[in-house]
C-alpha cells in the first residue's frame, strides 16, 4: 500500500533458554544446583584470540525463580526492539521440566510482555545435542498424549500477552520429523483449540539440526522458522574434518568446527528463499565450548555491526514472505537467541559487548521502518 504502518514492521521474537534455576532432575543428573551457568562459568579460551568465558554484565548470573530478573529482562528487550521472548518448553507424557519460570509469569501477570512456545520436543541426554546417547528423559508420542499436551498448554494459550496472529496463538514445534505423524499431532491440537472458541492455532515447524526441510504445510503447519546458524548450510572447512580424527587428541582445538561469524551471515543473507512460508532468522554469535569440550562449533570475532545487516536483511526477507503469502500482514524474524549462554549466543549484554547487540537490534529495526515510511 506504500503507506508506512507499524503494522508493516515484521516482530522481532528471540529464542529464551529456562534453564537458569535449580531443578530436582539436574541436581540428580548433573550435581546440587546445576544450571546453565555452570557450563558457562568453566569455559576456556581454546585458541588464541579466542573469547570465552562469557560473562553476563548487567544482569549477572541471575536466577530466573526471580520477578524482579523477569521484569529486567522485558524492559530489556522490549527498548531494543524485540516483541516477545520464544520460551522453550519441555513436554515428556505430562512431565513437564523447567516449566517454573513461564508458569510464574503466567500466574502472576507479570511483566506484561509477550511470549510464545516452542516445544523443544527431543530427549534430553548426557550430549546436549539432541543425540541420543544415554537418554535421561526420552519423548513417547501418542494421540492421546497429543491432546493432553495442548490441554496442559491452554492456561499459556489463553493468556492475553500471548502471542497471536490473526487472533491464533503462535506455537513452534523444534524438531517436526520426530514425530510419528505430524499431520495428526496438528490436526488434534487444532481442533482442541477451536472447541475452546478460539479461533484456531498458527504451527510452525523449526528448521534445525540439519534436517531434512520441505513445505511444512503438507505437514499441517503454517509456515517454518529458519533457525540460525543453519547446521546444514554452514560454510565447510574439509581440512577440519581428516584434523578432527587424526589431532583430537593430540591437539584438542583442532576438534573445533571454527567459523568466521562474517562468513556465515553472508552466506545465509544469499541463500535463496524457498517457496514455502518460512520466517527468517538470525544469530548474535555461536560458540557452544561451554557446552563440548571437543567438536564445538566456535563463529569468531562476531560482531553487532555485522549482525545488524544480517537483521536488516532478514526483516527484509520476513516482508516478503508476509507479502507473497500473507497479504502484506505482519512478519516474524527469530533471533537465536535471547540467553543461550552455554552456545554463546545471547542478546543479553556481556562484558565483552555490553547493550552494543541490543542496540544493534533496535537500530535496525529503527532503519527497516524508516525505509518503508519513503518508499
Amino acid at each position: 500500500n506504500g503507506s508506512m504502518t507499524e503494522l508493516d514492521t515484521p516482530l522481532i521474537l528471540a529464542f529464551f533458554l529456562p534453564q537458569y534455576h535449580p531443578i530436582p532432575e539436574n541436581d540428580e543428573w548433573w550435581g546440587k544446583g546445576f544450571t546453565e551457568w555452570t557450563n558457562v562459568r568453566k569455559a576456556r579460551p581454546q585458541f588464541a584470540g579466542h573469547y570465552q568465558p562469557h560473562v553476563p554484565s548487567d544482569l549477572g548470573y541471575y536466577d530466573l525463580r526471580d520477578p524482579i530478573v523477569r521484569q529486567l529482562q522485558a524492559d530489556m528487550a522490549s527498548e531494543a526492539g524485540v516483541s516477545a521472548f520464544a520460551y522453550y518448553h519441555y513436554w515428556f507424557n505430562g512431565r513437564q521440566l523447567l516449566e517454573r519460570p513461564l508458569n510464574e509469569v503466567i500466574e502472576s501477570k507479570e511483566p506484561e510482555y509477550p511470549f510464545m512456545m516452542v516445544w523443544a520436543n527431543e530427549n534430553w541426554t548426557r550430549r546436549w545435542d539432541g543425540g541420543d546417547d544415554q537418554i535421561l528423559m526420552e519423548q513417547h508420542y501418542s494421540a492421546n498424549d497429543d491432546l493432553n499436551h495442548i490441554r496442559a498448554l491452554r492456561p499459556a494459550l489463553s493468556d492475553e500477552r500471548y502471542l497471536r496472529r490473526d487472533g491464533k496463538p503462535v506455537l513452534a514445534i523444534y524438531r517436526i520429523l520426530r514425530l510419528p505423524n505430524p499431520l495428526a499431532t496438528t490436526e488434534i491440537w487444532r481442533a482442541e483449540v477451536e472447541r475452546w472458541g478460539i479461533p484456531g492455532i498458527y504451527l510452525m515447524s523449526i528448521e534445525s539440526c540439519g534436517d531434512p526441510v520441505s513445505d511444512p504445510r503438507l505437514l499441517g503447519f503454517d509456515a517454518a522458522v529458519e533457525f540460525q546458524p543453519s547446521w546444514s548450510n554452514l560454510p565447510r572447512t574439509p581440512i577440519r574434518f581428516f584434523l578432527r580424527r587424526k589431532l583430537n587428541r593430540l591437539l584438542p582445538q583442532f576438534s573445533h568446527h571454527v567459523l568466521d561469524y562474517d562468513d556465515v551471515a553472508k552466506k545465509a543473507m544469499s541463500e535463496p528463499m524457498p517457496t514455502y512460508p518460512r520466517w527468517p532468522g538470525v544469530t548474535p554469535g555461536f560458540d557452544n565450548t561451554a557446552r563440548r569440550r571437543n567438536d564445538a562449533t566456535i563463529l569468531r570475532r562476531s560482531s553487532p555491526i555485522i549482525y545488524k545487516k544480517w537483521l536488516e536483511n532478514a526483516l527484509l526477507r520476513s516482508r516478503k514472505v508476509a507479502t507473497d503469502y500473507y497479504d502484506g500482514s505482519q512478519g516474524f524474524v527469530f533471533v537465536n537467541a535471547w540467553n543461550e549462554w552455554g552456545e554463546g549466543n545471547h542478546l543479553e549484554p556481556d562484558n565483552l559487548h555490553g547493550r552494543e547487540f541490543l542496540d544493534a537490534t533496535r537500530d535496525a529495526l529503527e532503519l527497516i521502518t524508516r525505509s518503508r515510511g519513503s518508499s
